[in-house]
């Protein structure tokens, strides 16, 4: 039933102009032109979307709020780096990083936060 419809990420953030321009002018992502009530929509290809959600009292969540599938993402953790992005890395019981990057089967992925502390992941498919 749903496999038609669009999908849309909600990310709550506490200050809506510092996020917009994170995800503007670091990630790159470009506003929709429709205004969206008390935030912003990003959306690419017209079927996926991330909008912004401002809330001033939200919680800070440590689990993987969007995930960003990208064709190299050693070359995607490099640009992000040359933008000021700190990507985490991790050496945890099935999940460490080498040089911010973690592979697991079919896929390599990396993690970093967005200017309201939201963890963000790049993610590559390998096989």
């Amino acid at each position: 039933m749903l496999s038609t419809t669009r999908l849309v990420a909600i990310v709550p953030v506490r200050d809506l102009d510092r996020a917009r321009n994170f995800y503007e002018q670091t990630l790159g992502l470009s506003p929709g032109s429709t205004p969206e009530p008390e935030g912003v929509l990003f959306s690419e290809d017209g079927h996926t979307g991330l909008q912004l959600l401002l809330r001033p009292d939200a919680p800070v969540s440590e689990l993987t709020q969007a995930s960003f599938e990208v064709p190299d993402v050693g070359a995607a953790v490099r640009e992000l780096e040359g933008r000021g992005v700190r990507f985490e890395d991790y050496d945890l019981p099935g999940l460490r990083t080498v040089d911010h990057i973690a592979t697991t089967e079919g896929m390599r992925a990396a993690w970093f936060t967005d200017s309201e502390g939201n963890v963000l992941c790049l993610h590559e498919r390998t096989g």
